[in-house]
Formats: structure tokens, sequence, C-alpha cells
């Protein structure tokens, strides 16, 4: 997965590699916790290098009030302020968690098929 994604990431967006590894691991992390893990097994096993990508995040978050309010707030809210933290930590301004989801999602249809996709369409929408 990584190559192609973070390529693919590098190109439209104009981001580093390292952003693009961390910012993709960052979403990905949020979809696990979101899937049952029957769920994300389908995806990870359809999608080449998504265990190696995980590793690759930050912590999200991390300390200071944006972490603190992260685990405060929880749920959906607070999965925002951990990735808007941990978005923040590679350099990224919180408002590109919206441009990296497209891409993700076109990479993971175009490697796992549409269910696969509507799987983690329907984890990064909740």
């Amino acid at each position: 997965m990584s190559n192609d994604l973070i390529s693919t990431l590098t190109s439209q967006l104009g981001i580093t590699g390292d952003q693009a590894s961390g910012g993709a691991a960052l979403l990905l992390k949020v979809a696990r916790d979101r899937l049952s893990s029957g769920d994300f097994d389908q995806v990870a096993t359809a999608v080449p290098g998504l265990s190696g990508l995980l590793q690759s995040a930050p912590a999200a978050g991390g300390g200071g009030i944006m972490g603190m309010l992260g685990k405060a707030v929880g749920g959906q809210a607070g999965d925002l302020t951990q990735l808007a933290g941990g978005f923040s930590k590679l350099g990224l301004d919180p408002g590109m968690i919206q441009k990296f989801i497209p891409v993700i999602m076109g990479y993971v249809q175009q490697q796992g098929g549409a269910g696969i996709a509507g799987i983690l369409q329907q984890a990064l929408k909740k």
C-alpha cells in the first residue's frame, strides 16, 4: 500500500512522504477503531501493506489542550480532535483531513473493490 498510496498523496496534495504516510495512517487508525475487527480485517486483507502503514502514524492528539479535549469529548468529535492534533504534529492544516479521504478511498477501491471501499467509507463517515 505505502508506495503507491503515498506517491499519489504527495503528488495530488503537494505534501512530503512522511506527511502522506502519517496522515493516511491516522485516518486508517480512526477507521480501525470504528469498525468491527472482522470488517477491518477485510479491509486490511484487500489492501496490501495496510498494517505496516498504521505503524507510521504519529500519536494522535498528543498532550496539551487538544489531546485532553479529544479524550474528554470522545466519539466522533473526539476522533476529529485527535485527528486534528495528529495532522498538526505532521505540519499539516487540519483542513487537509478532508483532502486525504477521497484519495485514500480511490486507492482502496482500486485495490479492494467497491465493497471494501464501502466498508471503509462508512467508518470514515461516522
